[in-house]
């Protein structure tokens, strides 16, 4: 893997360049996300049993001992004989005889020491233990038992190792939830309808949605239920102006214009260029005339469009991106807490921006798919002493209630904000706040 890259990213390139097989791409991928997944687990285990331990060892070299441990630790398809073989064979063809005799001799001790190197940790700091046994650095791991409690932070961690559930939004346009459950039957997919969201499906058993003719014939989206909830709650009416400030690659664009059945306008506004076509792609496949895509920098959208101009204003923000630590497991070992701060500064400014283009009157829906407060409640707070013309709206549809109240997540005191954690639902953690503009405010 490329130091930065994203994982799901640098995998999908590899494993088109090398045209695997499906059932041995399957595996390849499961080695990648799991080893990365694990990585801090692997390397205690490893370090053990490495003379000098594994930070003293070449980047390949410790690659290939953490796939094989992955391998004998935590994955029951491969035979731990035949995984031990598979990494002396390419340790012998990229190195030489004593890097393929020690890699040998690693895993041949690991092998017979398996029942006592998958017990779980006997470390009595929560921090270290946690981190370790679910493989998650120790200031994330800190910062969550602050916030959550031990018990709800080690749930947290648990829950971001999981596969991730196929899901997709259908184009309630086109057709109903029940009808694509059912066309989907008929190509051999099973579904479910989503607990969470009113548009969306579960896939049982995995599968591409990507690759259905759903998707193709424009009824089917592929979206994590809890990012489906995002439009949800911005509730658009048919003929609003509305404005997606972050808007690429335009799942919640497409999904706004959608649920105001095509009548109004939705602006989408990008940073990339190279991102416009993947929004006017998505639209023009679902058949929607309502969405207008332009380039810019959401922290100066106010200079493109008079303030008061929308209706309603949905800022999905940057952020750290704990909440998809299950899709994007790099995150955990990429991002520090010195990042944290810099994208909380980066969010009060596109937050205040936002703020100048809602009508009085007016919505705006501030949303990120982390689970840091210092990224959502707090920033949601401070934005709100700063702006008194605004003030959190609890008057969300009561489809969007009814699961989070079921589900224990909001209670009667519910206020306009929630925080989705990645266990609640089996999808991503995310963060919504809805907020209203008096209607004599002025910006």
């Amino acid at each position: 893997m490329e130091a930065g890259a994203y994982s799901n990213l640098q995998l999908n390139r590899a494993l088109q360049d090398a045209e695997l097989s499906r059932a041995d791409a399957a595996l390849a991928t499961e080695l990648v996300y799991g080893t990365i997944q694990h990585q801090r687990l692997l390397d205690d285990r490893l370090d053990a049993l490495v003379a000098k331990g594994v930070r003293k060892l070449a980047p390949w070299v410790l690659a290939l001992l953490r796939m094989s441990a992955y391998q004998l630790l935590l994955l029951d398809r491969v035979p731990p004989h035949a995984a031990v073989n598979e990494a002396v064979v390419i340790a012998k063809r990229r190195g030489h005889a004593g890097i393929s005799g020690m890699v040998n001799g690693v895993l041949r001790n690991m092998e017979r020491r398996l029942d006592e190197l998958k017990q779980p940790s006997s470390l009595t700091d929560p921090v270290r233990r946690i981190g370790i046994d679910h493989s998650y650095p120790d200031w994330l791991v800190k910062r969550w038992i602050d916030r959550y409690g031990e018990e709800t932070a080690e749930r947290i961690c648990a829950a971001g190792n999981e596969r991730p559930h196929a899901s997709g939004r259908v184009n309630a346009l086109k057709l109903s939830r029940e009808k694509a459950i059912a066309l989907l039957a008929e190509h051999g997919v099973e579904a479910m309808p989503s607990a969470l969201a009113d548009e969306g499906i579960v896939a049982l058993g995995g599968g591409n949605l990507a690759q259905s003719g759903g998707y193709r014939e424009g009824w089917l989206t592929p979206q994590d239920e809890s990012s489906m909830l995002v439009a949800d709650v911005c509730a658009p009416q048919p003929g609003m102006r509305v404005l997606d400030c972050c808007a690429a690659p335009g799942g919640k664009t497409t999904h706004l214009a959608e649920l105001m059945g095509d009548r109004g306008e939705v602006v989408a506004n990008d940073v990339h260029p190279h991102k416009q076509p993947l929004i006017d792609e998505h639209a023009e496949r679902l058949g929607l005339a309502t969405v207008r895509t332009v380039v810019g920098d959401a922290a100066t959208l106010s200079e493109r469009f008079p303030p008061g101009s929308f209706d309603l204003v949905l800022l999905d923000a940057p952020c750290s991106g704990f909440g998809v630590i299950r899709r994007k497991p790099e995150i955990k070992w990429t991002k520090s807490e010195s990042d944290v701060a810099a994208i909380a500064e980066l969010q009060e400014r596109l937050l205040a921006e936002a703020a100048k283009l809602v009508r009085p009157g007016g919505t705006l829906v501030y949303s990120t798919c982390t689970i840091e407060r210092d990224e959502n409640e707090r920033q949601v707070l401070k934005f709100l002493d700063a702006h008194e013309w605004y003030k959190l709206d609890a008057d969300w549809p009561s489809r969007v209630l009814q699961p989070l109240r079921t589900n224990g997540i909001i209670g009667d005191g519910f206020e306009g904000m929630v925080q989705l954690l990645p266990q609640h639902f089996g999808s991503d953690g995310f963060f919504i706040a809805r907020m209203k503009r008096d209607s004599e405010g002025s910006a």
